[in-house]
């Protein structure tokens, strides 16, 4: 326990002392957000959320960039030291080396889409490009990589069943697959939305990374403990400068890769019910603009005025701190209890 805590705060020391040169070289380079651009952006009008958050253009992006690095290369050096300090290495898994490989394939891989997206957003300028990938070009690339990471569960780690508290077992053999593609594409693309306010992903993610802390302690899943360790350090250094009013982004670099790491440690850790009700938040702000999207296209009316539910409270009038604080209770609240639901026989 010592050192997991010791390991928190190496990771929060690194991911604190290089922010601030990072941030900088982000202005140099001008890595920054931009509002929509339109060939006659005078004559129409602004997007709502462009509107709301006009104030944010030229925010550094891409801090999402330097802690994937900082968290990998941190994780990587921390095994020779516990063969260094005799710390037993143990996992529910007896293929420890691929649980580290899915683990960390699908931190780098989200990311690299994200990071692409990120600088074609950024530095391209034609109208049509402005807004990065396409989202059918993203979601296919999405599903590529879950499909690869989803095989892997089921050939490498030999995982077929999901538990249903106070139901059942559910073995669903092959389906095991596509079930996980959904379920990492859902929470990739989840945070993605979650992440439009200044702390509102970040400190959920972090809140709920807790409740996963826990578990993968108390099954003794070294890998897993470790990573969530090192993730929430960079996390609390990154929410410094992340917490209303913004110095810096997380950028899609950085929110597909968390929401589909988080999905995979929920996955790993076999607790894909409490997965549902910890990130209970990221499944409303998704659900919410899937819904709409539904409701516009095929009732050809909107169910709110805007999604997803931050932007929407928004327009009702909550200030941008209010909305963040009480998703930071709520997450706190869901995660309890999706902790309860994870210890249950």
């Amino acid at each position: 326990m010592s050192f997991l805590f010791s390991l928190l705060l190496i990771s929060f020391f690194v991911h604190s002392v290089l922010l601030i040169p990072f941030i900088n070289l982000l202005y140099k380079i001008k890595l920054q957000r931009q509002l929509q651009k339109t060939k006659d952006a005078l004559d129409k009008p602004t997007p709502i959320f462009d509107y709301l958050h006009k104030i944010k253009a030229g925010t550094p992006v891409g801090a999402g960039f330097l802690m994937i690095v900082c968290i990998t290369l941190i994780f990587l050096f921390t095994f020779p030291l516990l063969y260094f300090f005799w710390i037993p290495i143990t996992s529910i898994y007896k293929n420890i080396g691929s649980e580290i490989k899915i683990l960390l394939f699908t931190f780098i891989s989200f990311s690299l889409i994200g990071l692409y997206d990120d600088l074609k957003k950024v530095f391209l300028e034609s109208t049509e490009s402005f807004f990065g990938l396409r989202l059918r070009h993203k979601l296919l690339l999405e599903v590529i990589l879950a499909g690869v990471i989803a095989y892997w569960f089921y050939s490498d780690l030999h995982i077929r069943i999901i538990h249903i508290p106070f139901i059942t077992v559910v073995n669903l053999g092959v389906w095991y697959i596509p079930f996980v593609i959904f379920v990492i594409c859902a929470f990739a693309n989840a945070y993605n939305i979650t992440d439009g306010l200044d702390g509102l992903a970040a400190g959920i993610l972090m809140i709920s990374l807790v409740s996963f802390w826990v578990i993968s302690h108390a099954i003794l899943d070294t890998p897993l403990s470790l990573f969530i360790t090192i993730w929430i350090g960079g996390l609390i250094a990154f929410l410094y400068f992340n917490i209303y009013p913004a110095r810096i982004f997380l950028g899609d670099v950085g929110a597909l890769s968390f929401g589909a790491t988080f999905a995979v440690i929920g996955l790993l850790l076999g607790k894909v019910f409490s997965l549902l009700i910890i990130g209970g938040l990221f499944v409303a702000e998704v659900t919410s603009s899937f819904a709409q999207l539904l409701s516009k296209k095929y009732r050809g009316k909107k169910i709110i005025k805007v999604a997803p539910l931050h932007l929407w409270l928004q327009t009702r009038g909550w200030h941008e701190s209010t909305i963040v604080f009480r998703a930071w209770l709520a997450s706190i609240i869901m995660a309890a209890f999706g902790l309860w639901i994870a210890f249950l026989k």
